[in-house]
Order: C-alpha cells, then structure tokens, then sequence
C-alpha cells in the first residue's frame, strides 16, 4: 500500500506520495480536498518521484484537489512523475489540470515537507471508501467525456452498494 505525506506552510501544500497508490490512501487528500473549499491557499505541489502506480481513485483524488486549487486560482503541480503516471494521468485525460515538472520540488517545499509532514493516517472506514471511490469517478467523468464510458458501471454499482448499506 502507498503512504501519502501532506505539510502545509504558508498556504503551500506539498503532498508526497511513495510506493502504489490506491483507493486506500485516497481518503486522506480526499479529506484535504474538502477541507480546502473553505482555506486560503496559493499552491499546491504533488510530488510523484516514489510513487510506483495509482488507481483511478487516487487519480479521480487528485482531479478533485486541481479543480479546487484552479477555483481559487492556486497554483497545482506535478512533480517527477515518470513516464507511467503521466500515462496514466494523461490516459485519463488529466493533462489539463496539472502542470507537469520533471524537475524536484524547490528547495523550499521540500524543506518544508521534511520539516513539517507526518503519514496521513489510513482511518478511513469501508463507507468512506465507497464515498472516495464514487466522488473520485464522478470527478473524473466531469473532467473528461472520454472518462464517461470508462467509469459509468463503477459509478453506478458503488452507488447501488451505498443504496443497500443504507
């Protein structure tokens, strides 16, 4: 399972992410993605230098926190992705929302994420999941048509699964 690491200073998010991300850590920056509806932020930088693989999940997560970050006009970046995750973000259509670098994240975020990160804590319970999962997928078809087709039946069964469980 991947571990995600969120710091936060001076309204700068650096978020990184190591080994696969999954569903299972997409709750975390699922819950940093709401709590910055209503927080003043200037940018947010994710860096993907350790991460070996994401899910849609993960990717619909992370489509949600650009489209916060381009609401407010903060900046949102992507950092040492690799040629598999550009592929996978780009397969998805999410060129568009992320600047892409391929460069470290400056030196000042990354002291900042030495400095003041901790794991972002796997707390999450199985309807929490199911509510990242359906968020993330809607997100994705809202940013891409093409995403429509793809995701159409995930949505529809994580939503007939949160219709029994009620």
């Amino acid at each position: 399972m991947g571990e995600i690491f969120i710091s936060d200073r001076d309204g700068v998010y650096v978020i990184k992410v190591s080994g696969r991300a999954t569903f299972e850590c997409a709750p975390a920056l699922r819950n940093l993605a709401k709590t910055l509806e209503s927080a003043a932020f200037s940018a947010i930088r994710i860096d993907l230098g350790d991460c070996q693989w994401m899910d849609s999940t993960f990717m619909g997560v992370l489509a949600m926190l650009a489209l916060r970050a381009k609401k407010t006009g903060a900046e949102i970046s992507v950092h040492n992705a690799g040629q598999q995750n550009t592929e996978l973000l780009y397969g998805l259509g999410l060129k568009k929302l992320f600047q892409f670098v391929d460069i470290g994240i400056d030196a000042v975020a990354a002291e900042n994420t030495a400095a003041a990160s901790a794991p972002a804590g796997n707390t999450a319970n199985p309807s929490s999941y199911a509510h990242t999962v359906l968020e993330a997928h809607e997100t994705l078809m809202d940013v891409d048509e093409g995403n429509v087709k793809k995701f159409d039946k995930v949505v529809s069964l994580v939503k007939q699964d949160l219709e029994r469980k009620k």
